[in-house]
């Protein structure tokens, strides 16, 4: 079977956000010392942190090629996804490529760096959420955009039942 470009058009959005992920990385690695506060907004600080465990710095004594080996293995699950998936459905294929990109820029800095580069540090007092990075942003995009569009379609799916009944 011959590979078919349908869908992959959308690997411009991957591309993005594993660029600006780098860039944003680089940025911080370059100019901010590890755990030196930036403030940037109110209840919003760049702190360059070291991150060797999966999200909210799950895991973190888990093997670094465990990591790699899941995000390399979940990007090609996404990249096969998006060859058979229909071509009208945007949202899907969006959510899919965002979170392609943020794996792999992920990736990026656990083979390059042996941790993945932290720095967004949202805070309400002393009460501190886990430090993120533009790769868990686009994850995260891409996994609210995948419920919305699967609530999306339960309602058009109701909608198409009464319609037609």
């Amino acid at each position: 079977m011959s590979f078919q470009y349908k869908n992959v058009y959308w690997l411009w959005a991957t591309a993005l956000v594993i660029m600006l992920d780098q860039i944003a990385k680089q940025l911080v690695v370059r100019n901010i010392g590890w755990y030196e506060v930036v403030p940037l907004l109110p209840h919003l600080n760049l702190t360059y942190m070291k991150n060797t465990g999966a999200a909210f710095s799950m895991m973190s004594n888990a093997s670094p090629v465990l990591f790699v080996l899941l995000g390399v293995g979940v990007s090609i699950a996404i990249l096969l996804w998006l060859r058979r998936h229909p071509r009208d459905q945007h949202m899907v294929a969006v959510a899919l490529s965002l979170i392609m990109g943020g794996a792999l820029g992920n990736v990026i800095d656990r083979v390059t760096r042996g941790y993945v580069v932290d720095f967004v540090d949202f805070y309400v007092g002393s009460w501190h959420f886990a430090a993120f990075n533009v790769a868990d942003s686009a994850i995260t995009c891409g996994a609210v955009l995948l419920v919305l569009d699967t609530v999306l379609d339960m309602f058009r799916s109701r909608k198409s039942a009464k319609a037609s009944g």
